[in-house]
């Protein structure tokens, strides 16, 4: 389908990547990785003809259409959301455009005898025969289909698509991609700014894709759903292999201990050779053999092994001062935009200590009410911050917001003060700025590396509650586990907006989902809460059926149906209840079995230890038995 071969590239004399040879063929679901800067990309833009390059070849079969979703996305202004997704069907308008030309002559001319009138009417035949061949008459259909799917719905069709978050707009371009029917699929961070539910989509969608796909990605677990091959892109040189990215990591630390062992034993056969050639090089009788040992060693390939780019940022968010019990309190907050209310009267209460996740579909109000906490939008009602309170934030766009025609240290400098302007050039080193790459100019850096300097930015500030919106988009997996280590060891609070299952699993201790303008609350992490949401879809299509079938049954007692629902309702209420505090109890059990393993002699010294241990676990046993009874009513009703 696509071969790629001897490709190289380079920048002000130095490659970018040099010499890389591949293939890609239909059913191929490629994650290519990398750091940032690597140049994953320009390899991107390459392929779909945006880019030149420097030497090399780039050959595919005949008429292999290719699809590229790129980073940004730049929509025309003033066109619908239906509007833009036709955009996909370019061949098709173009007929629309002879059929609207052709009859506009047919209705104006009266020579219906003349040759040039039926030549116009034979045209007319034909072009209406490729619209229909092209799916004329289906691609508004289909389109709708579509976009429903992704979930739009029909009110916001003809919608412009400026008054649509980023999120949104991505769904639109995927539309847009996906009505396309391509053969090879580019796919450039795909999943930034896409909320849980979008990305588990997507997911869907590729595996069932039947061409090729190559995606630029962060996001571990969405790797690991979608791929079956790992392209790394690594200080030049790129490593092939035919695993989804957690397999490939094993397979290439597998493939690096070989090669090292090798070249250990062959340095060993290289010594020995050596001493044997001084040995005989000093006798006249063995001057022949000694020749021999010299071109066997010229010959011999020496073995290499694979270079490994283990710099990664060292970050450490410190704490400023100790702030009082509560640090957040949000009473009947709302706001709206215009006619939109976005949120609506949200209470909300913030402990210190904590670490809270935002979770739900774009649009929801999740960078709202992140901006309305630190002060950055007026809204309705009132959230007041605790004692002693210092807000750390970093915007979803935080990386928009640095000046281009600064150089990086200039960028630092200048909101620095007093105390930290000394350790700029430190802070900056602990980001991977280093040497001269502290005099580029922003304009110049690649998205990973602006949220990077964003993110030193952050540290020339004292503060103890930090709110980040999508810290992760464009860093690269390591600047991401280093990242997400830095938040795990945080020792103030922390509210994290983030799409990332993989990067939120173990950070946060409490989730709340945003959805219809108002906050639930989840006591767990991420995986309790996708656990949650499951087991409660569920039971809604159940409740769903059983009231339908319910009303069928007893048309002439709506009183009766409506009495069952409200008895429904209640069990489901306390049912989550109590899975909530299941949750806990299991949680805070585990703690202290594992204090038991590290240091059981300290642990059991604690004044009433195996009271209170032992009081947890016959709690558990009363809300697990709470748990079967609540079930098994509810399975009645």
């Amino acid at each position: 389908m696509l071969n790629i071969h001897n490709l190289s590239v380079s920048f002000q004399g130095e490659y970018l990547f040099e010499g890389i040879t591949f293939m890609l063929s239909p059913g191929n679901r490629v994650g290519l990785v990398g750091k940032n800067g690597a140049g994953k990309s320009t390899l991107l833009r390459i392929i779909s003809g945006e880019q030149e390059y420097d030497e090399g070849a780039i050959a595919t079969d005949k008429e292999v259409s290719i699809g590229f979703l790129k980073q940004d996305i730049d929509f025309t202004k003033g066109r619908t959301v239906l509007e833009e997704s036709y955009e996909a069907f370019s061949e098709i308008k173009k007929f629309e455009k002879q059929l609207e030309e052709i009859n506009t002559q047919l209705a104006e001319r009266t020579d219906y005898e003349s040759d040039s009138y039926n030549q116009l009417m034979i045209d007319l035949n034909e072009v209406q025969h490729q619209y229909e061949i092209h799916g004329g008459y289906n691609y508004q259909g289909e389109t709708e289909r579509i976009l429903q799917g992704l979930g739009f719905q029909r009110e916001d069709f003809n919608k412009v698509t400026e008054t649509f978050s980023g999120g949104w707009r991505m769904r639109i371009e995927l539309a847009k991609l996906l009505l396309q029917n391509n053969d090879i699929l580019l796919l450039d961070e795909p999943t930034n700014h896409l909320d849980i539910e979008s990305i588990l989509w997507l997911e869907e969608f590729l595996n069932n894709y039947p061409g090729a796909v190559v995606v630029v990605s962060h996001d571990k677990m969405f790797l690991d759903n979608v791929t079956n091959r790992t392209i790394e892109i690594s200080l030049g040189k790129i490593y092939d292999y035919p695993k989804p990215y957690t397999k490939y990591l094993v397979l290439r630390k597998e493939l690096r201990e070989q090669q090292l062992a090798s070249q250990k034993n062959q340095q060993k056969q290289i010594e020995q050779t050596e001493k044997l050639i001084e040995k005989f090089r000093a006798k006249a009788s063995k001057a022949t053999m000694a020749q021999s040992l010299i071109k066997k060693l010229d010959k011999m390939d020496r073995i290499e092994v694979d270079e490994d780019d283990n710099a990664v940022m060292s970050l450490r968010f410190p704490v400023s001062v100790t702030p009082g019990k509560v640090v957040i309190t949000a009473q009947n907050a709302s706001k709206s935009y215009g006619d939109k209310q976005v949120l609506n009267n949200v209470n909300l209460l913030i402990e210190r200590d904590s670490k809270t996740a935002f979770v739900g579909q774009n649009g929801q109000g999740k960078s709202t009410l992140a901006k309305m906490i630190v002060g950055e939008i007026p809204f309705d009602g009132s959230i007041e911050l605790g004692h002693n309170v210092q807000i750390g934030y970093f915007a979803q766009n935080q990386a928009d917001y640095l000046d281009g025609s600064k150089t990086v240290e200039e960028t630092m400098i200048d909101a620095a003060d007093e105390k930290t302007r000394p350790r700029v050039r430190d802070i900056l080193g602990s980001f991977l700025f280093r040497g001269e790459e502290v005099d580029k100019y922003v304009r110049v850096l690649s998205g990973g590396e602006r949220n990077r300097l964003a993110l030193a930015k952050l540290l020339l500030q004292p503060f103890n509650v930090l709110v980040m919106d999508e810290p992760t988009n464009h860093l690269d997996i390591k600047s991401k586990n280093v990242l997400k280590e830095a938040l795990r060891n945080f020792q103030g609070t922390l509210i994290l907006v983030s799409h990332d299952r993989d990067f939120l699993q173990g950070l946060t201790n409490k989730v709340y989902e945003f959805k219809d303008r108002e906050l639930k609350e989840y006591l767990g992490d991420i995986d309790y809460f996708l656990e949650q949401r499951n087991l409660q879809n569920l039971r809604e299509a159940e409740k769903r059926t059983k009231v339908a079938s319910e009303e069928k049954k007893n048309t002439s007692n709506g009183k009766q149906s409506y009495e069952e629902q409200k008895k429904v309702k209640s069990l489901q209420n306390k049912l989550s209840k109590t899975e909530a505090q299941i949750s806990k109890l299991e949680k805070e059990i585990k703690e202290i079995d594992v204090e038991l393993q590290i240091n059981y002699e300290e642990t059991i010294a604690k004044p009433n230890f195996f009271d209170f241990y032992q009081a947890k676990k016959d709690k558990l046993n009363t809300l697990m038995e709470e748990w079967e009874t609540i079930t098994e009513r509810l399975e009645k009703l």
